[in-house]
């Protein structure tokens, strides 16, 4: 992955990937906290031959790595469509991984759905934390145990599977944060859900309704997938998409799976 360029938003230099023909289709592709472009670089050969396609990182994400004011979901979102405006991208669809998924939905809340009319979120965990989430999210936030509790969300994340490229991204490039940035976002994270409830309220709450997808490999359990169905019976403009996928990456694991989501959206 080449051509990283570089803006400076609110004094923040907000590293971006643009590529593919620019009077296309535009795609946005925004990580989760503690990750960088790097999380979609198998999945953007299988779009930028005939979409526009950006990888925006967060502030404190990119190239520069200098440590930056506090910030959370909000901020996320304001850089974004700062960038999105400063390259003139007009309409477009939004997708996140993980937690990237609150900067997503402020986002489209503020662009409104002429905007961006359908997002995709991808693995990102839809009902409220269950007590040993929120333990390693507080674990974290810790500086005598947030490398243990970041080993224990490795663990689920790889799910026990020898991913060699899944695993690179942990040990290098998610690795390669402090603990200030993984404090941070476990504690924003642990606060977006105190002030939602969960991803699917969150959805509810948008003053604009429109498609919204999830598309995810964990959790496995039946429970965690009813309770999809069952909001999906009350809220028709939701789906979700099971990839199959061995960890928590699709967007590594299954990019090919990812691209043929997202031209089904924007078919």
């Amino acid at each position: 992955m080449t051509d990283l360029k570089t803006l400076r938003i609110g004094g923040n230099p907000i590293t971006y990937q643009d590529l593919g023909p620019r009077d296309a289709p535009a795609v946005v592709l925004m990580s989760g906290w503690c990750h960088d472009h790097r999380l979609f670089d198998r999945l953007v050969p299988h779009l930028a031959g005939d979409l526009r396609v950006l990888c925006i990182d967060w502030r404190g994400h990119g190239e520069d790595r200098t440590p930056v004011a506090d910030f959370g979901y909000r901020e996320q979102a304001s850089d974004t469509i700062a960038v999105l405006d400063e390259l003139g991208v007009g309409r477009f669809l939004p997708l996140s991984h993980s937690h990237g998924g609150w900067a997503n939905l402020e986002i489209a809340e503020r662009v409104g759905a002429a905007r961006a009319p359908r997002l995709i979120v991808v693995d990102w965990l839809m009902t409220p934390p269950a007590p040993e989430f929120a333990a390693g999210l507080a674990a974290i936030q810790d500086p005598a145990t947030w490398i243990e509790g970041r080993q224990g969300l490795y663990d689920v994340w790889l799910n026990g599977q020898d991913h060699e490229r899944v695993k690179r991204h942990l040990d290098e490039e998610m690795s390669g944060f402090d603990f200030e940035m993984w404090a941070r976002s476990c504690r924003v994270i642990a606060e977006a859900y105190a002030e939602f409830g969960s991803p699917l309220d969150r959805m509810v709450g948008l003053t604009e309704r429109r498609p919204v997808t999830h598309l995810f490999s964990q959790p496995t359990d039946p429970a965690y997938e009813q309770a999809q169905i069952d909001f999906r019976a009350g809220h028709p403009w939701f789906g979700y998409r099971t990839l199959g996928g061995p960890t928590h990456f699709p967007t590594l694991d299954v990019p090919d799976k990812v691209a043929a989501e997202i031209r089904d959206q924007l078919g």
